[in-house]
């Protein structure tokens, strides 16, 4: 199969946002009408499970010149429609955006803004499930057998009980929480609203979806009629899936353009962190930034993610060091700032569309849910450092096509130092890596000449021999040096 991914996202920076937690503004005239909570809890607080902190669409505009200054030109927000959860994953209505977050209108002239500064949007996807609120369900709690929409879940029984934990729920739901009853995706119905749900949103401009448990969705051949309808609107709409494991089912070129990759992110937190890593933030869910792992496990684990997919789909991976379903990865590193620097640094250098988790630029810290979900602290609050290291990557990732694009080969790997190389046509980017608490002096054969330090402190020299290079560097202690031909 002739594979096709969309190019914009090969050269994105992705920003997480959770909405409910990212920033908070007013509504303009005539929009400052719309409707307010008078029952939110503290911006400040530590986050609780059920309380809304009131973040909404109009505050994220006013963050948009802040997120353009980083660099950002891609963001991908958790979920977004009508919803009676602060992370709004149990869907009520597709087509309204919640009103907390400033209806359908504060998102069209959200995405009319950030589309104006070249900013892509992708929004979540919950075609698995939905809330109890929804609709066709509640239709069926008044009703009970006499609903005409019986056929759009998967009743066992009767009665329902949608609330009462005491007796048993007679549906279907994700994980047996009877708060998100499951589709009936058999139902040609079912699977028609979803797609047109699709369609709608892809037809008001945003760029792409994230699919929230896609591999929940068992009926054949429906994620591909998804790609199939998507991809006839906007050829160049970016799908990704939430798959945690091998994706390689869905990435066959037939469904998802790339998945949340967290194959990478535990390997990379296992490499960089070491024994720093807190095990208990880890354990659920499984992506496996523990046991501590060097450098020649760390290249075996990397090779082997890069064997798995074609390169077009390689190249279109969403790569990430934490979401809102882990923890935070300065939480995890146990406030380790190196840890957070040199995970940051093999991100922003590898294959695929590097995500930020909104906060982590800033060090914001946060076990898991809720407590990964904390909202955006003031800028000047946050960690500077962290910031700058954030921009200064960004930076050079847009400067560098073979950062973004050029092909992989690891050049050395030995207990504490990592080297590979990014090369792009005639442009050759050598990254080396020093996870130990000792400065490091390495040789290693080149084919070409590097000329220049484009980051880090370390040093090198270049000794030119017939028909090849003798490349002499030094390594500060857990630091990293980026060479340029």
């Amino acid at each position: 199969m002739n594979i096709n991914t969309p190019d914009w996202v090969k050269d994105a920076i992705f920003y997480q946002i959770f909405p409910d937690r990212f920033a908070k503004g007013n509504p303009p005239y005539p929009y400052n009408n719309y409707w307010q909570s008078s029952n939110l809890e503290s911006w400040e607080t530590i986050p609780t499970p059920q309380k809304y902190k009131g973040g909404n669409f109009w505050g994220i505009i006013e963050k948009l010149d802040y997120l353009q200054d980083l660099g950002i030109n891609a963001i991908y927000f958790t979920p977004i429609f009508q919803s009676t959860c602060n992370h709004r994953y149990h869907t009520h209505d597709y087509y309204q955006i919640d009103p907390l977050l400033g209806g359908n209108h504060s998102f069209k002239e959200f995405l009319k803004q950030a589309h104006q500064r070249d900013i892509k949007v992708v929004l979540d996807g919950v075609f698995n499930h939905v809330g109890r609120g929804f609709f066709f369900f509640n239709d069926i709690l008044e009703n009970g057998p006499n609903s005409p929409w019986l056929d759009w879940f998967n009743i066992k029984g009767w009665p329902l009980s949608a609330y009462d934990g005491f007796f048993p729920a007679n549906y279907e739901s994700w994980i047996d929480n009877r708060a998100l009853p499951q589709f009936n995706h058999r139902n040609p119905q079912v699977r028609e609203y979803i797609m047109q749900v699709a369609e709608y949103w892809l037809h008001q401009g945003i760029d792409g979806w994230r699919l929230d448990v896609p591999n929940e969705v068992k009926e054949e051949g429906f994620w591909q009629e998804f790609r199939t309808r998507v991809k006839a609107i906007n050829p160049n709409a970016y799908i990704v899936g939430e798959i945690w494991t091998d994706a390689r089912q869905w990435l066959d070129g037939s469904q998802f353009d790339g998945v949340m990759n967290y194959l990478f992110t535990g390997a990379t937190m296992a490499f960089c962190g070491g024994d720093r890593i807190l095990k208990e933030y880890v354990e659920k869910p499984p992506y496996d930034p523990y046991p501590a792992i060097n450098a020649q496990q760390y290249q075996k684990k990397i090779e082997y993610l890069l064997s798995l997919y074609d390169w077009e789909i390689t190249l279109t991976q969403l790569n990430l060091l934490a979401s809102h379903d882990t923890a935070r990865l300065l939480t995890i590193a146990g406030n380790d700032i190196k840890t957070v620097e040199l995970c940051t640094l093999l991100l922003f250098t590898f294959p695929g569309a590097p995500s930020i988790y909104y906060g982590d630029e800033l060090g914001l810290q946060g076990g898991l849910d809720p407590d990964s979900r904390r909202s955006f602290p003031e800028f000047q609050e946050g960690n500077q450092h962290l910031w700058n290291y954030h921009k200064k990557l960004i930076k050079l990732r847009h400067q560098y096509p073979a950062l973004r694009r050029g092909k992989y080969q690891v050049l050395k790997a030995q207990e504490n130092i990592y080297i590979f190389s990014r090369e792009l046509d005639k442009e050759k980017i050598i990254i080396a890596i020093n996870i130990g608490n000792k400065s490091q002096e390495i040789t290693l054969e080149l084919e070409e000449n590097v000329n220049k330090i484009i980051w880090g402190e370390g040093s090198f020299l270049i000794d030119k021999i017939p028909e090849h290079y003798i490349l002499s560097l030094r390594l500060k202690p857990r630091d990293s040096l980026i060479l340029l031909n």
